[in-house]
C-alpha cells in the first residue's frame, strides 16, 4: 500500500529528515584517519538521543549498530567495528532515526585525506546523478523517469549501478512502497502524486555492478572497486519535489575539516 502524508506528518519528516543530516554533520566534524568506526557510531547515538530520538538502524532484524559505515568497497549496510579510519577511504555514512512515530535518514559520502582523481569523479557524477533524479521527482511524473535519470547519468560513465539495492518510500516505517531503483525505463512505474514522501539513493560503483554478500551482513564490489552512496528524501509536489533532507551543513562540516577531502575535481 502507498502512502501520502498530510501536511503535519511532513512537518514531523522534515525535521527527522534534518536531524539525520545533522548527525552526519557531527560526523563530518570528527571524522579523519586514525578514527574507529565504532567511535562514530557512539557519537552518532548520544547525537541522536539528545534529541529526543532513536537509531531507526539499532536492532532493525538483529543490527547491534546505530549508522551504517561503509567503506572503499563497501556498498552498503557495512558495520561500525574497531577498524581505524585510513588516508584515502571512500567512507559512506548511512544515518536512520525515529522520532514522533516517523523515520528519517540520510547518506552522505566522504573521502579522507588524498586520493585519486577516478575516485574524485566518481563520487561527483554520482553525487550529481542524485540530483538528475530529484529533477524528475514532481507529481504527474512517472517513477521511471527518476530511475532512468540516475541510470544514464551514471552509465554514461561508465560507473556501475546497483540493481540489488535501492531507494524506497519512506514514512511510519522505513522502508514503505513503491521502491525506488537505480534504473529503469522513462514512461513506466507509478505516477507519483502529491505528498508522497522517496528516499532517493543511487549506489554506484567505479567498476562492475555486480555485488557480493560478505560474512558480515555488508555487500561489497564484485572487483573490489570503490562505490560511493547519497541519499536525499523528497517529499512530491506540483512541478518540484521538496527536498527533506539538506546537504549544505553537511558539506560545511566537510570543507571546514581539513583531514577531510571536499574536492570535486577530477
Amino acid at each position: 500500500m502507498i502512502f501520502f502524508k498530510t501536511e503535519e506528518e511532513l512537518e514531523i519528516m522534515h525535521s527527522n529528515a534534518m536531524l539525520a543530516s545533522n548527525t552526519i554533520t557531527e560526523i563530518a566534524k570528527v571524522l579523519k584517519s586514525g578514527i574507529t568506526t565504532l567511535s562514530l557510531d557512539e557519537l552518532a547515538d548520544e547525537f541522536i538521543r539528545d534529541h529526543g530520538a532513536v537509531s531507526s538502524f539499532y536492532n532493525f532484524q538483529g543490527y547491534p549498530f546505530h549508522i551504517c559505515t561503509s567503506i572503499n568497497d563497501v556498498i552498503v549496510q557495512g558495520p561500525p567495528s574497531k577498524r581505524t579510519i585510513q588516508e584515502g577511504d571512500v567512507v559512506s555514512i548511512d544515518v536512520g532515526v525515529l522520532k514522533n512515530e516517523f523515520y528519517g535518514e540520510h547518506v552522505y559520502t566522504f573521502i579522507v585525506g588524498e586520493t585519486t582523481p577516478e575516485i574524485l569523479k566518481l563520487r561527483r557524477i554520482a553525487k550529481e546523478s542524485l540530483f538528475a533524479g530529484l529533477e524528475e521527482a514532481f507529481a504527474g511524473n512517472h517513477m521511471g523517469e527518476i530511475c532512468s535519470a540516475i541510470q544514464h547519468y551514471n552509465e554514461k560513465k561508465g560507473y556501475g549501478v546497483i540493481r540489488e539495492s535501492g531507494g524506497h518510500a519512506i514514512g511510519r516505517s522505513m522502508h514503505e512502497l513503491p521502491e525506488v531503483p537505480n534504473y529503469g525505463r522513462r514512461g513506466t512505474g507509478i505516477e507519483m502524486r502529491q505528498n508522497l514522501v522517496l528516499a532517493i539513493e543511487p549506489l554506484v560503483n567505479l567498476g562492475t555492478q555486480e555485488i557480493i554478500e560478505d560474512k558480515d551482513g555488508s555487500y561489497r564490489t564484485a572487483d573490489g572497486l570503490a562505490s560511493v552512496h547519497f541519499e536525499h528524501i523528497v517529499c512530491i509536489k506540483p512541478e518540484k519535489g521538496w527536498i527533506l533532507t539538506d546537504f549544505d551543513p553537511i558539506e560545511k562540516a566537510e570543507k571546514a575539516n581539513k583531514n577531510l577531502n571536499a574536492s570535486y575535481d577530477e
